[in-house]
């Protein structure tokens, strides 16, 4: 993306990691004028257990060490508090998800809500022209079409395109990638180079709120009583059959193993959850594929629309190669993708993101799935209730 950096403005996203301490750099070096920003997102009175979590994204030592690199390159540094909007947006919407059974992507909501949004109308009162971020993604203008491209990050172990999706046009057009075209090692190199604080501190992989990935602990100390709400429930076949008891339905997710039991004579995974009756549905591997799935909160980026159906490779998790597909709009923001094969574990909760090669062409949230292989359960279910 071809931009005039005289006199342009920057506010620079600062996590205290490496990727954004680069990031603000290659910016300085190219003659933007930077603010670096940290945003404090965790609000102590809810999440009390975070305040000594070190690898929490606005701990202190976060914040410092933002500062540190902010005073090295000669740009301001600010720590702005979005705990309100994070927990309205991303915790409780994370919360809600998994009481109704399905397994969110909390990433999604924050580059959304928070990264974006609150991050882009907050940078206006320091009279920035963008904002940057060190995510490992691309975007660009396309003259034909008159829209902003989101492209993956050309270091394919770190691309997250997967987690900005939801970013509007109009954000994109706002929006600056430094690190899109570089590799981890490099960035590494770079902050070494520079003699940056951060050049070896170490990524954290969790998400900022759930200490060591640990959902059920979240869970059982933020929702009040969970643990006795939803304990004993039934572990039930896909015929229908009650073969056990489970700790909870919201601790269990689509394509885990763990946890079952033995004694089934076969591997035996989770392939659907019942939040309304507190069933967990289990099976074998292969009632888990399925042909097609709905999409919700769709929002199209490199392209406008999907009305006569649009091929593509469609990414169902962060993780799993693309598989083709096509999709096909069926209002305003749902959209229906039909697998040239079926796929695994498709996952209420979870993205369904839309690739053409290196182009995000859109993405959704993963309503409901079409199973290749019906099951039984949710009709016996529903006669034993009548």
């Amino acid at each position: 993306m071809n931009i005039d950096k005289k006199n342009k403005t920057v506010v620079v996203a600062m996590s205290g990691g490496v990727d954004s301490s680069v990031a603000a750099l290659l910016l300085k070096e190219q003659g933007y004028n930077c603010i670096g920003v940290t945003m404090k997102l965790l609000d102590y009175a809810i999440t009390g257990d975070l305040v000594n979590y070190d690898n929490a994204c606005c701990s202190i030592e976060s914040v410092n060490d933002a500062k540190l690199v902010c005073d090295k390159l000669g740009i301001p540094h600010h720590v702005l508090n979005f705990s309100r909007q994070f927990y309205d947006s991303v915790i409780d919407d994370f919360i809600t998800q998994y009481l109704e059974g399905k397994t969110p992507n909390p990433c999604v909501i924050c580059n959304k809500k928070i990264k974006w949004q609150a991050l882009i109308e907050r940078s206006r009162e320091f009279g920035a022209d963008y904002i940057a971020t060190g995510h490992y993604a691309r975007v660009r203008f396309n003259p034909q079409t008159g829209r902003y491209e989101l492209l993956k990050g050309l270091y394919p172990e770190k691309d997250q395109s997967y987690a900005l999706w939801a970013i509007t046009q109009e954000s994109l057009a706002h929006t600056l990638f430094p690190l899109g075209e570089f590799t981890k090692p490099q960035i590494r190199e770079i902050a070494e180079r520079s003699d940056l604080v951060t050049a070896k501190k170490k990524e954290s992989m969790d998400i900022c709120f759930v200490p060591n990935n640990d959902y059920k602990g979240f869970l059982t100390s933020t929702v009040e009583n969970l643990q006795y709400r939803v304990q004993h429930g039934e572990l039930v076949t896909v015929e229908g059959e009650v073969v056990g008891h489970h700790r909870g339905y919201p601790f269990f997710t689509i394509g885990q193993r763990r946890g079952l039991g033995k004694g089934f004579g076969r591997p035996m995974y989770v392939v659907d959850i019942d939040a309304k009756h507190n069933r967990v549905i289990i099976g074998e591997e292969k009632y888990l594929y399925s042909t097609e799935l709905i999409a919700k909160s769709v929002n199209f980026v490199s392209v406008a629309h999907a009305q006569d159906g649009l091929r593509a490779q469609v990414k169902i998790r962060y993780k799993s190669p693309a598989a083709a597909a096509t999709v096909y709009s069926l209002d305003h923001d749902r959209v229906r993708v039909v697998f040239d094969e079926a796929q695994k574990a498709v996952t209420p909760g979870q993205s369904a993101v839309f690739y053409d090669g290196d182009r995000v062409l859109g993405g959704g949230i993963i309503e409901s799935f079409k199973r290749k292989i019906a099951i039984e359960a949710h009709r016996k279910i529903e006669q034993e209730m009548e």
